[in-house]
Order: structure tokens, then C-alpha cells, then sequence
């Protein structure tokens, strides 16, 4: 009586065969994988490479249009000032201070700056509920809306103004927004590449306008391209 038949057992060459195949397979999966990350990377690089020119060129008019009122973010060297400035010459009728401290009172804040008295009694508001630009373009947007301004001076650091922007369409609606950029350091040169400091804040940004772009586009897919670095004045 024969017994069970045994499998026959592939012969060498093609069991080499079949683990040579694994690693090829392998081998072009790593070789895909890598292809994406260094093309990913190049496209990161270069975006920030536009980004930090597009930021760097952008300058403070030297004749703003006149808007219905004016919004400063608190955070930034100059802001305030030049936003006081734009009220005090009637480019607004009125001036939104977003993002102050909880202990700066409005008479506080008028004694800093020097600014007029009967200004900040008749035509300045505080927010003091604003933590970051998601709360700055959020408070804003009530304080908008319940003006029915149709046009508003966006007042914010060279730097920050592409993402404030960004932030603040996404609540104002169809709210005429008009940058006004206030440069602290000159980058149009190309100092940006240099400059440890810039480079350090410019990167920053970059990172957090690109959150701010996602978060953006993600509920909008399928709808109309959304439109990026927009910001341009003077310059």
C-alpha cells in the first residue's frame, strides 16, 4: 500500500526566484517612497522660498484708501501706532483694537500711545476675547457685522498680514478687506535669507498660514480653488 503522497518541494533556483522578486518589490516601494518625500520637501522648501519673498515685498502704502472703519491685531511692534495714525487722518470712522490684554483699559492704552482722548472716547473699541488670528478674524467679524461696514483697513505685521487675511475672509463674507502692512524690518532684498531672526519668524508663519490654508480648504473641496497669498499693498 503506497503511502500519502508527499508535495513536491519548489527547487532552489525558484524559491531564489521568488525572493528575489520580494526584494525587488521592496526595493521599489522604498525607492517610491523616498521619491514622494524629497518631492515633498522640494515643494515645502518652495512654497516657503514664495511665501518669504512674497512677505518681504510687501510694503506700507504710502496713500491708504479711505474704508468704513479700521482693525489693528495687537501682537506686533508699530501696529497700534500706525492704525491710531489711519484713524486720527479719517481713512476709517472707526478703529477696533483686537486681541488686547485683559488689564489694558482703553484710557490706559490712549495715555501709551498719546493718543487723542476724544478719539478713543468716540470712535475705538477693544476685544479683549481674541487669543490668536483664529480669534482675531472671529471677534472682528462680530464687530463687522454688527456695524454693517462694507469695507475694513486690516492693520497687522508684514509677516502676518497673508494669514490674517486668510482667516478673516473666512468669517467676514464678502466684507471688503484692505492690507495695511506695517513693516518693522526691510526684507525686500532678500535680507530674509541672512537674517537668523527673520528667517526664525518667517518660518513660523509659513507653517501656521499653511494650518490656516487647510483648514480652509479642506470644507471647500470640490467647491472653487481657494485663493492664497493675496495680500499685496504698495508694493
Amino acid at each position: 500500500m503506497k503511502g500519502p503522497r508527499k508535495m513536491d518541494t519548489p527547487p532552489a533556483a525558484a524559491r531564489a526566484g521568488i525572493g528575489t522578486k520580494g526584494r525587488w518589490r521592496g526595493l521599489r516601494l522604498a525607492a517610491a517612497c523616498f521619491v514622494v518625500l524629497v518631492g515633498c520637501g522640494m515643494a515645502f522648501l518652495g512654497g516657503f522660498a514664495a511665501f518669504a519673498t512674497h512677505v518681504a515685498r510687501l510694503s506700507t502704502p504710502a496713500e491708504q484708501t479711505d474704508a468704513d472703519a479700521i482693525i489693528v491685531l495687537t501682537g506686533g511692534e508699530k501696529r497700534l501706532d500706525a492704525a491710531l495714525d489711519l484713524l486720527q487722518s479719517g481713512k476709517g470712522q472707526r478703529l477696533l483694537i483686537s486681541g488686547a490684554h485683559p488689564d489694558a483699559r482703553l484710557v490706559d492704552i490712549q495715555r501709551a500711545t498719546g493718543g487723542d482722548a476724544g478719539l478713543f472716547s468716540c470712535c475705538v473699541d477693544i476685544d479683549y476675547a481674541a487669543l490668536d488670528t483664529i480669534g482675531n478674524a472671529e471677534e472682528s467679524a462680530k464687530w463687522v457685522t454688527s456695524h454693517a461696514y462694507g469695507s475694513v483697513i486690516v492693520v497687522t505685521n508684514n509677516y502676518h498680514m497673508p494669514r490674517s487675511l486668510l482667516e478673516l475672509k473666512r468669517m467676514v463674507g464678502d466684507t471688503l478687506l484692505l492690507p495695511y502692512p506695517v513693516v518693522n524690518t526691510k526684507l525686500d532684498g532678500g535680507e530674509w535669507m541672512t537674517n537668523k531672526a527673520a528667517l526664525r519668524v518667517l518660518f513660523t508663519e509659513y507653517a501656521k498660514y499653511l494650518a490656516a490654508v487647510a483648514r480652509v480648504a479642506l470644507p471647500r473641496l470640490g467647491s472653487e480653488p481657494v485663493e492664497v497669498l493675496e495680500a499685496s499693498a504698495g508694493g
